[in-house]
């Protein structure tokens, strides 16, 4: 197996002001201020403490937790959001001054715009309450950061302390509820802020100003670029990625890779060779249109609809057997306009490999789902092979795998999922008589699934339809272009380049999602210098505005004259 040379901490490297460390900090905010008001305002996740700790030798302090409604309202209120199911909820409509009393702001507000002595209002929702002349810093966090801090049990949601709950009901709360309520009160903050602050390292502060925040804002929006990936175990993971992206080496497993999913990621800003860490969704939030391109702007909105992943079963198991809801079950459901359509990629493959995609012919539908039923119980083992296509799987296939289709994949594959970014919308059917990594059974999802999958996709439409629909577009001097998919049902093209000279690309008024699937190193370039020439290198995944109009890609480094692979996705427009 090659030498990593897959880099984990990606980032836009430009000059600017940065400060490190408490002292740094203080002495900065202090001279900054005019009045006696300052708003520290916060994302969910953010350790409250440190930031009151740090603040708490300045005089007031007015915590913001203490201006909601009490927390059974604030319960009551988001319970049509959380529903009753373990893992699903609803995309809630409430706004950031819902979850306030509005006597307590209007008090709060008045204390701050009189204030004789230097008051510090800290807290989620500060800004509700900031006078014209308040200093405004936010605090922000990316969601993974997030999750770690939900299995360690050490955060508290909007309005709620949930600190107890078990780490699905806290993600759930914050995909359904919280972070769309503090995304959307997010974007109307950003012109207001005077600094931002960066405590994803306890302990560790980074703060910059407005302009340095704008400056690398712009010029991650104009260049190629990568969202900072993350790793995580599963019960079904395996070895490949420890090697190919130089990852402990004494974990159990690494079962996924994150390396696209801007809501969730963050991005990296190097400051004077300082890293800032912010999440990635402010660049999807304040650029939106030269990012994703007019008319997927104005299909998504302010949502980043490519998702890649890593799925490493090599020297693993299988994934569970599933099913993704269709568009109109996940509207009517769970408040999502668009479902989680998706696509298995074989970057590496042992000799045993295989896929489960599709139904057998002729098969008893309701002796399928009475036997799944049976799964669900335990007891009793759910025969796969007898309902479920099993598909022998190598090295660069291409399965297409549209919303209410039975799949998984199998042991001993290395699979880079490309899928739109809806998350958690999976509904298992069968876990392989597996326990989580918790050590408890994972929810299965018999009862939703039925109700979703596609009966007529049978042995002859996966092969005719979804197993590698590959098909020669256009070749040159030392290039061949190939489409790879996805199903006519799915939003998401995807073309294959083969290459040992520079390739020509546009990118169509749509957001270019790559991976390098062959050759240690690639080079991204302008034809006209609009940007920096971009290096990646093996496996690794990076994003293209839409503003970037033409490009080219050619091997660079060692894989100068040998033969380079990528794999690029789009929005079709």
């Amino acid at each position: 197996m090659r030498k990593s040379n897959y880099d984990k901490f990606p980032s836009t490297k430009f000059e600017g002001n940065i400060l490190q460390g408490w002292d740094a900090i203080m002495a900065q905010l202090k001279g900054a201020m005019m009045g006696n008001a300052m708003c520290i305002d916060l994302y969910t996740g953010v350790y409250e403490n440190e930031i009151i700790e740090a603040f708490s030798g300045w005089g007031k302090i007015i915590n913001t937790r203490d201006l909601m409604k009490p927390e059974e309202e604030i319960r009551k209120m988001t319970e049509p959001f959380m529903t009753d199911d373990v893992l699903f909820g609803y995309i809630t409509n409430l706004k950031m001054v819902d979850f306030f009393s509005e006597e307590k702001l209007r008090a709060a507000s008045n204390e701050l715009a009189t204030a004789t002595v230097p008051t510090v209002v800290i807290g989620i929702g500060a800004c509700l309450v900031a006078p014209a002349n308040a200093l405004k810093v936010y605090v922000d966090m990316a969601r993974w950061e997030i999750q770690q801090r939900f299995r360690r049990h050490e955060v508290m949601a909007l309005g709620v302390d949930n600190r107890e709950d078990a780490v699905s009901i806290q993600y759930k709360r914050g995909l359904f509820i919280d972070w769309r309520v503090l995304d959307k009160y997010k974007d109307k903050l950003f012109t207001s802020i005077d600094w931002w602050l960066d405590t994803h390292i306890a302990g560790e502060p980074k703060m910059i100003d407005s302009s340095t925040f704008f400056q690398g804002i712009e010029k991650t929006s104009k260049t190629p670029f990568r969202v900072v990936p993350f790793f995580d175990p599963a019960p079904w993971g395996g070895q490949w990625m420890k090697e190919v992206c130089d990852l402990d080496r004494s974990k159990t497993n690494f079962g996924w890779c994150f390396d696209c999913v801007p809501e969730e990621n963050s991005l990296l800003f190097e400051v004077n060779g300082v890293r800032f860490e912010l999440p990635s969704v402010d660049l999807v939030l304040l650029k939106s249109r030269p990012l994703l391109g007019e008319p997927v702007e104005a299909r998504f909105g302010k949502d980043f609809p490519i998702r890649f992943d890593f799925l490493d079963t090599m020297g693993g198991g299988n994934l569970s057997l599933q099913v993704h809801p269709t568009t109109q079950f996940i509207r009517e459901n769970f408040g999502m306009y668009y479902t989680q359509d998706e696509s298995y990629y074989l970057l590496d493959a042992g000799e045993d490999a295989v896929v489960y995609l599709g139904l057998k012919e002729g098969i008893d539908k309701d002796a399928m789902i009475d036997d799944l039923r049976k799964a669900q119980k335990g007891g009793f083992v759910f025969d796969t092979e007898k309902y479920v296509n099993k598909i022998k799987a190598k090295k660069h296939d291409h399965f297409l795998i549209p919303g209410g289709t039975v799949h998984c994949s199998g042991a001993e594959s290395m699979v880079l999922e490309i899928s739109s970014t809806p998350n958690i919308f999976t509904f298992k059917l069968w876990d392989w008589q597996r326990l989580g990594l918790d050590g408890k059974p994972r929810p299965i999802n018999v009862e939703r699934g039925k109700d979703v999958i596609d009966w007529g996709r049978d042995t002859q439409y996966v092969y005719q339809h979804l197993r590698n629909q590959f098909e020669t577009l256009a070749e040159g001097d030392g290039w061949q272009e190939e489409r790879t998919g996805l199903h006519r049902n799915e939003f998401i093209e995807t073309r294959r380049h083969t290459f040992s000279k520079s390739v020509h690309h546009t990118t169509n008024g749509s957001v270019n999602v790559f991976n390098l699937l062959e050759g240690d190193e690639a080079i991204i370039e302008s034809p006209t210098q609009a940007f920096e020439p971009f290096v990646v290198h093996y496996a690794e995944t990076f994003i293209i505005p839409a503003c970037v109009g033409e490009y080219t890609i050619r091997p660079y480094g060692a894989s100068e004259g040998k033969t380079c692979v990528t794999i690029k996705a789009y929005v079709r427009c």
